[in-house]
Order: C-alpha cells, then sequence, then structure tokens
C-alpha cells in the first residue's frame, strides 16, 4: 500500500527543478530525494518524472514514501502497549527494564526486536527508526518513525524544541519551590565517564518542574525538559538534594523499594509529520511508581 505526500506547486515556486522545488520548499533531505527519484517514486500530475523536470504552477506532486527495507534485528514476540499508530508513527509505552535497541551485551529481548515483531505479524514493511530514547531503567512514551519521512520531520521538530516531553519522577526529599525552573549548565569531567555533573563549562541544560503531590518521605513532581541532555532530569534533581527513587548512579540503590530510577516518560505533544495535526499522547504512572507511593511514601 502506498503512503504518499502530496504537494500542489504555488506561483512563487514555479519554474524550478524538482528535486531543489522538494529540497528548499517541502524540507525533504536531498538522499531522501535522490532515492526516490532512482526508484521512481515521484510523480508530477500522475505521470513519473526525472528529478530535472521543471515544476509548474498547479502541477501536483505525488512522493511516495513507501520502500523496500531491511534491517539485522531478530524479530521477538513481546506485549507492546501501543499508544498510538498510524501509517506513519507508533509511539510506544516502554516497561521499566527493557533495553531499547540491541546492543552487544544486550543482543534480543529489546524494544525494537518487539517492533519488528510487531511489523512483520501486521505485514507491515517498516525497520525500526526510532525518534527519542530512553534509558533502560526510565520507563514511558517512546516515538519511532514508520518511514524515512516521519524520522526525518520528527528529528528535525525535537531540534527544534517542538516537541513537549514531560515526565513523573518520585524523589526524595520535599522540594521548597512547588513550581520552578532549575538552570544549570550539565557536562562530563572526563570523556569516558558515563556519569554526568552540574559543571560550569557544561552545555545550558533547562528542566522545569511542578510538585504534583507531596508526601512525608517524598514528592511526585511533574518535569518538562527544554534542552535534552543526557541523564538531565536525574543530574538536575540530584544536584538539588533531591535525588530520584532507586538512582544507582546519582543516588542509591534501593531494591526493597523499587528495582529502578522512578522515573516516567508519561506525555508527549507533537505535531504529527505528515499532517502537521498536534497530538497528545500520554500513559499511565507504572505500577512499581505507584507501588513506592503506596507502600513507602505515603
Amino acid at each position: 500500500m502506498e503512503n504518499n505526500l502530496l504537494y500542489r506547486v504555488k506561483e512563487q515556486y514555479d519554474n524550478l527543478k524538482l528535486r531543489d522545488y522538494l529540497k528548499h520548499y517541502e524540507n525533504l533531505s536531498s538522499r531522501m530525494i535522490k532515492s526516490a527519484g532512482i526508484q521512481k517514486r515521484i510523480k508530477v500530475n500522475g505521470k513519473v518524472e526525472k528529478l530535472n523536470y521543471i515544476v509548474k504552477l498547479g502541477d501536483e506532486i505525488s512522493f511516495n514514501i513507501t520502500k523496500e527495507e531491511s534491517q539485522n534485528i531478530m524479530p521477538e514476540p513481546m506485549e507492546l502497549d501501543i499508544v498510538f499508530e498510524d501509517m506513519d508513527l507508533i509511539v510506544v509505552n516502554k516497561s521499566p527494564n527493557m533495553v531499547v535497541h540491541p546492543t552487544k551485551s544486550h543482543p534480543y529481548g529489546t524494544l525494537a526486536n518487539g517492533l519488528m515483531y510487531h511489523f512483520k505479524e501486521t505485514n507491515q514493511n517498516c525497520i525500526v527508526r526510532l525518534v527519542s530514547r530512553l534509558d533502560m531503567d526510565t520507563s514511558g512514551l517512546i516515538m519511532i518513525g514508520k518511514n524515512q519521512h516521519a524520522h526525518m520531520v520528527l528529528s528535525r521538530d525535537m531540534q527544534e524544541n517542538k516537541v513537549v516531553k514531560e515526565y513523573l519522577a518520585i524523589i526524595h526529599g520535599n522540594l521548597e519551590n512547588k513550581s520552578g525552573t532549575i538552570d544549570l549548565p550539565i557536562g562530563r569531567r572526563t570523556e569516558d565517564s558515563i556519569k554526568r555533573e552540574v559543571l560550569e563549562e557544561g552545555q545550558r541544560s533547562i528542566t522545569h518542574y511542578e510538585v504534583l503531590e507531596s508526601y512525608p518521605k517524598g514528592d511526585l513532581v511533574r518535569l518538562r525538559l527544554e534542552t535534552g541532555r543526557t541523564h538531565q532530569i536525574r543530574v538536575h534533581l540530584s544536584h538539588l538534594g533531591h535525588p530520584i527513587f532507586g538512582d544507582v548512579l546519582y543516588g542509591e540503590e534501593e531494591k526493597e523499594l523499587i528495582d529502578r530510577q522512578a522515573l516516567h516518560a508519561y506525555r508527549l505533544e507533537i505535531l504529527h509529520p505528515k499532517t502537521r495535526e498536534k497530538l497528545e499522547l500520554q500513559c499511565d504512572l507504572p505500577e512499581d511508581m505507584k507501588n513506592l507511593i503506596e507502600n513507602y511514601l505515603k
């Protein structure tokens, strides 16, 4: 089944080569345009045209973004919590303690393995194009573009801060201010260090927060990232003296309470990569974080 981008040439864009029109006015990548041209996936007024075709006012351009693709990831049956899916995009609520993409130490059992199985079972010719990622121990919403165009547009939106990402965290102690902004630079002392810190010479990092519930032993906090540094929320909260429960790297191991950091990517606000319609997606707090609140914080 074809998945087409449809464009109509306006007066100010006519007399351009097809490749230049698609690149400069529809913001498609040169690589994507070249590949589609070679594979004859671009039509003008219903007829396949070469990339040096001169576009005219009123021309209808159809760009088929469906193509044969393969990826060296083993499909594995697993239960996926799919929050949204259409021809261009799939958003999944990742379980805690799950690696997103296969690595040497985790070749199987990853979210990507489950997605490949899902695509295979539903006869979708897709590969796993991750737009966003989460640490193994962080649960919540992850975006996957189902074609080259969706991945390109969503990645660009992320870079241009057009994607709203909100998290829920359970932290030690009670924040002095119930809402605010943490604007502190984050960096690494050495290139080979996994751990990040608030460092004067680091990259500017901005986290907005609001305390949703205060308990005697901690707070449930909603956080929104304005910048997307590695471990940003964990570093900022730890620096304020309120590390996330179960955060081994920036706090302490607390397996008797929760076996991972109590951090959950619960909400996304995005523009659909093709229609540009606003999508607001969210998922519930996972059971292990609910249990931490019920059994320990209250």
